[in-house]
């Protein structure tokens, strides 16, 4: 038993240590995001909706076949249903029938319906990809967002150990009554502000993985984190292209340009069934019905030949055959004045099919425009980060002489700190420049339909 308590233990230990060392990964964050999301979960009931509305217009086109029975049961005066006599008895009755009809013409709205069901559901299809699209690039740029701060930590961290050295070798100096306490003082000064910055920016890096894990509906905080790898400017050759060039490919396989150019199917499907309705409807019908009653009395044989009939009362089984009877026939409706309804439902129905039309040029518009800003924010912040990196660069050469001809006692510590500040901010640019690109990048690359990893 203690072996067995021992081995549970061990396990549950190895099993929390390896949800606790869980690194998520770009993609692992995007594919769980997708399969998680609230949002998700209700377009695919949705979706699912639709797929029901496309049976209902399946329906439609099959005749309809309903069945009915009662019974009753009367005492005291009423009227004998098998002969239409009036009598004073007690007498209980059975009746039941089925029918069926089918609609054979209704201004062809039946096939209109059913249409416009297959394309609701595939414009239902449309936006749920959509979305998914929007939550990729949301959980890109959070991930994005995380790796940028916790590099920013990393550098904040070896900027605070570089000071600490600095800082142990001026009270050395101090000590021994080379430079004067004042240099002390604004080292010292340099270490808090970098180990307020390194509160900071762990404070970032800890908010930033909350909004990630909130995108994942992940409650557990304390150990969700993404991968510590450190990542380059990737190699792409997407600038190659020219801002026209991605926009043609991109209205190409964009779910929101097809769910578009689905509504406009959609609101013309809706204006064919309005029109219908100034259409005759032709529908045929066919019933049976059959009845009992305990107090039927039909003519039999006479007694005697020449005699009158005698009346008896035929068996349950009997009667379902006596009584039974059918009707068929076919029936038609002309629509004639209603109102002014049918008339406005067009005109409503030509109105809407032209603001579809007009929304699916907005969103052409709105993705050229978002793809040219995308286009722009590349070169931009590519710049940027180029400008930043030979910022950095000169800074520590700047650093390196003014650490050199501060330890030969010819610079105070006060101008050397400042030199160092300069650095310590280049370095923050070139983080931050850096990232921004980076997700600029795959923005610009998701629209050419290139798929949204770090690789």
């Amino acid at each position: 038993m203690k072996y067995f308590l021992s081995t549970v233990l061990l396990l549950f230990a190895i099993t929390v240590t390896t949800a606790q060392a869980k690194k998520w990964t770009l993609q692992e964050c995007v594919e769980y995001a997708v399969e998680n999301n609230l949002t998700v979960e209700q377009f695919e009931l949705d979706l699912e909706n639709a797929q029901i509305d496309r049976s209902d217009a399946i329906g439609d086109f099959i005749p309809s076949l309903n069945a009915n029975t009662s019974f009753s049961s009367n005492t005291g005066f009423s009227i004998n249903p098998t002969n239409n006599l009036p009598t004073n008895s007690t007498q209980n009755n059975v009746s039941a029938g089925a029918t069926t009809a089918v609609t054979l013409f209704d201004g062809l709205r039946n096939v209109h319906r059913l249409n416009r069901a297959k394309i609701n559901a595939i414009a239902n299809q449309y936006r749920l990809d959509d979305l998914k699209d929007d939550i990729r690039l949301t959980v890109a740029n959070s991930y994005l967002q995380v790796l940028s701060n916790k590099e920013a930590l990393k550098v904040a961290k070896a900027q605070y150990a570089a000071t600490e050295q600095d800082l142990n070798r001026i009270k050395e100096l101090v000590d021994a009554g080379v430079v004067p306490k004042g240099d002390l003082l604004d080292i010292q000064a340099t270490a808090a502000t970098q180990q307020q910055q390194i509160v900071n920016t762990e404070g970032n890096v800890l908010i930033s993985k909350i909004s990630l894990a909130q995108l994942l509906q992940i409650r557990d905080y304390e150990n969700f984190d993404v991968s510590d790898d450190t990542f380059e400017i990737p190699i792409s050759d997407i600038l190659n292209n020219s801002p026209s060039t991605i926009f043609a490919k991109a209205l190409e396989f964009r779910n929101d340009i097809k769910l578009s150019k689905s509504n406009i199917e959609l609101a013309e499907k809706d204006l064919a069934i309005s029109k219908g309705a100034l259409m005759p409807t032709i529908g045929a019908f066919f019933n049976y019905n059959t009845r009992y009653s305990d107090v039927a009395q039909i003519p039999g044989p006479p007694v005697s030949e020449g005699g009158p009939p005698v009346f008896f009362t035929p068996t349950f089984k009997d009667q379902l055959w006596i009584f039974d009877g059918i009707s068929y026939g076919v029936q038609m409706n002309i629509p004639i004045f209603n109102g002014f309804s049918v008339r406005n439902n067009i005109q409503r129905s030509e109105i809407a099919v032209e603001q579809r039309k007009l929304q699916f040029e907005q969103e052409k518009l709105d993705l050229e425009n978002t793809i040219n800003q995308a286009y722009v924010d590349v070169n931009t912040f590519f710049k940027s980060y180029e400008a930043a990196e030979k910022t950095l660069e000169a800074r520590r050469l700047a650093y390196q002489y003014a650490k050199e001809r501060f330890d030969a006692g010819l610079l105070n510590a006060f101008d050397f700190t400042q030199t160092q500040a300069r650095v310590d901010n280049a370095e923050a640019d070139v983080v931050r420049t850096k990232y921004d690109y980076i997700f600029r990048l795959k923005i610009l690359e998701f629209y050419f339909g290139v798929p949204m990893t770090l690789d």
